[in-house]
């Protein structure tokens, strides 16, 4: 009797216990560790280690080649200083630039030109790697002749456009077009071309066609790829500014890096050749830092690829 009883009571209780502590409670810690990994941890990086680990490599890198400069130098392992000036030289002909209020308008000529001829350049590749990448006869037969203009040097471009627009600032801007909406466009069919089918079927069947179905799922889904087209073609459009201006000069045109790199080899000058060259990698990598690095760790982190910066 008390054994059947025993029995009862155990059958009314094992329910309720098993839904109280069993398989209940173990659903909703599955859910709460599922929850728990796709959450991004955003958790502020000290200033500290910011530094060490962001800024001081790269001025180690800087430091170590400045030392071996002045050891080559110094230990008359090169002795012709019109080949390797000192570094004292190169910041000698800094602060002479600086004193008469030159060196800021040598850097604001070629980046004020670089930029401009780069937004204009986006506005056209944009446009123009959407219509490549959607239409297949266009791909066909334009296709071809965007890889082609990719790898064609921007340098060969500068005789005709002087040729064709004479010297003045739309000469620049041509060259840079002609260097840079390649490199966009291309960028951009990549991107697309690499957007899963699947996103494009669940745009369509949400509505989304014409228009808004590029704005709102080919676009966002191709960014990865048309922001690296993005950062080559501002690669190409500043190297193209350079070979424009090495080549081309006129008093029209101002002054701006590859002239003076120019000058300074006119000049004889390797102090002013060094100069520039360094002005020319220092904005280079400002542009980077300022602008494509941060655009790129946000589409990675709204992808869920980043998760501390």
């Amino acid at each position: 009797m008390a054994s059947t009883e025993t029995t009862t009571a155990s059958k009314a209780v094992g329910p309720a216990a098993v839904t109280d502590s069993g398989p209940g409670q173990d659903l909703a810690g599955l859910e709460a560790g599922l929850d728990a990994l796709e959450t991004v941890q955003t958790v502020r990086t000290p200033l500290r280690q910011t530094l060490v680990r962001k800024v001081l490599p790269p001025l180690t890198a800087v430091v170590l080649v400045l030392v071996a400069w002045q050891a080559l130098v110094s230990f008359k392992i090169v002795t012709d200083p019109s080949k390797l000036p000192p570094p004292s030289a190169v910041w000698d002909e800094v602060s002479s630039a600086w004193l008469q209020g030159t060196l800021l308008d040598y850097i604001w000529t070629s980046v004020s030109r670089g930029l401009l001829g780069f937004l204009l350049a986006l506005a056209i590749g944009t446009p123009l790697g959407l219509v490549v990448a959607r239409v297949r006869f266009i791909r066909s037969a334009i296709g071809p002749i965007l890889s082609g203009l990719q790898s064609l040097p921007s340098v060969a471009w500068v005789p005709p456009a002087v040729i064709w627009l004479g010297l003045d600032n739309k000469m620049m801007y041509a060259v840079i077009l002609l260097g840079a909406v390649p490199s966009i466009a291309n960028g951009l069919v990549s991107g697309v071309d690499q957007v899963p089918p699947l996103f494009l079927r669940a745009g369509r069947t949400l509505g989304a066609t014409g228009l808004r179905h590029t704005w709102h799922i080919v676009l966002p889904a191709a960014l990865p790829g048309y922001l690296a087209g993005l950062k080559q073609g501002w690669a190409f459009s500043w190297r193209s500014l350079m070979a424009a201006e090495i080549i081309a000069s006129s008093p029209d045109l101002g002054v701006g890096l590859g002239q003076l790199l120019e000058n300074g080899r006119n000049a004889s000058s390797m102090s002013m050749v060094f100069l520039a060259i360094f002005l020319i990698l220092i904005v280079g990598i400002a542009i980077d830092l300022l602008i494509f690095s941060p655009l790129e760790r946000r589409v990675l982190r709204g992808r869920g690829l980043l998760v501390r910066s």
